[in-house]
Formats: C-alpha cells, structure tokens, sequence
C-alpha cells in the first residue's frame, strides 16, 4: 500500500473556491480503482491543504494524476494555489 501526502497553499482569495471544488470532486476520487482513503485537512492559517491518502500503489495514484489532467481539473486546482503542490510517497514497511 502507498500512503500519499499533498501538501497546497491555496491563494488567500481562492481558498472557497478549493474547497468547492473538493467537494465537488472528492467522491470521484475515493471512488477510482486504487483509492483506498482519502481526506483533506486545513491548516490553522487558513489556506495550507493537506491530502492523506491511501492508494493500492504509487502507479494507481499516478493513472488516477493523469486521468486527473486530462479532465481538466489539476489545471484547475494548480491554479488556485501560491505553488507547485509537494507530493510525497510512503510505502507500507513490513515490520
């Protein structure tokens, strides 16, 4: 299993707008094949978004990115933030 985090700073005047969007889109995305979890957190500060997410993979998380950008909405979302989201990849460790 993969543990996913992304971390986003929305733009102060934009962060409504993300988290319609991620209601808007976030059954999608816990539906997909792969998705196990997947919740969003805001920081105290107002606008830095925090995604923890489960997935069966690191190659199902990046067929669901890519499905993701041919929709549309990374595009989108990408550009509702200061900077380029940090993502970040955890496997399981046997112990």
């Amino acid at each position: 299993m993969t543990l996913v985090i992304l971390e986003a700073v929305a733009k102060s005047e934009c962060v409504d707008q993300v988290v319609q969007l991620l209601k808007a889109n976030l059954p999608e995305t816990r539906a997909y094949d792969g998705c196990q979890y997947i919740t969003c957190f805001l920081n105290e500060d107002g606008k830095t978004f925090v995604f923890v997410e489960h997935w069966d993979s690191k190659a199902h998380y990046e067929k669901y990115l890519a499905w993701r950008a041919e929709t549309g909405l990374l595009a989108e979302l990408v550009s509702l933030f200061e900077t380029e989201p940090s993502i970040r990849y955890f496997e399981t460790v046997d112990a």
